[in-house]
């Protein structure tokens, strides 16, 4: 469980993130940047920062802040009564991403597994985003995703997101965040 203070110090440093991206915040979004450690008290290694701008029931935009070689968990968007996945597009602002999707794995990755983790870790198909690039995910698609050696920054838009429901490889990972006091 995330402290109230390891929050605030995480949100100030993706603020900063945004910032070298380009990506201007109002105030009252910066204040209430997203803290995700996915309960695992590792978020160095194994979280993510962000922002929702939009989620209605058509679709969704967002801003993703990685801390250098933090990593998203694998994880898929499944079908949602009777609806398809989320289906979303990840665009690279600044820095370098490591995506893996599903698909013929790549000889060497180029990402860091995190220590302890790696039999959660199972799709190495890898694709690697510089700024100005971008890739599609498809629905109910397992994938997992790193910040490069300086973090990165990275808009996602999408259709409706259901992070709730997301369906995580580790069966140790509690998706919303629980924020304690100290």
């Amino acid at each position: 469980m995330l402290t109230k203070q390891a929050e605030k110090l995480a949100q100030d440093r993706a603020a900063v993130l945004f910032q070298k991206a380009g990506i201007v915040l109002i105030p009252e979004e910066a204040e209430q940047i997203e803290v995700a450690d996915f309960g695992l008290g590792q978020l160095e290694r194994q979280g993510l920062e962000l922002v929702t701008y939009v989620n209605t029931e058509r679709y969704c935009a967002k801003e993703l802040a990685l801390f250098p070689q933090q990593t998203c968990p694998e994880h898929k968007h499944p079908p949602v009564g009777g609806e398809a996945g989320k289906m979303e597009t990840f665009r690279c602002r600044w820095g370098k991403v490591f995506l893996y999707v599903e698909g013929e794995p790549a000889a060497a990755i180029q990402a860091r597994l995190p220590d302890g983790s790696e039999a959660a870790y199972t799709v190495f198909h890898e694709i690697v985003l510089l700024p100005g690039e971008q890739y599609t995910i498809a629905p109910d698609t397992l994938h997992w995703f790193q910040g490069g050696p300086d973090g990165a920054v990275v808009s996602e838009f999408s259709s409706t997101s259901r992070d709730e429901l997301d369906v995580f490889t580790d069966p140790a990972i509690v998706r919303m965040p629980v924020i304690g006091q100290e």
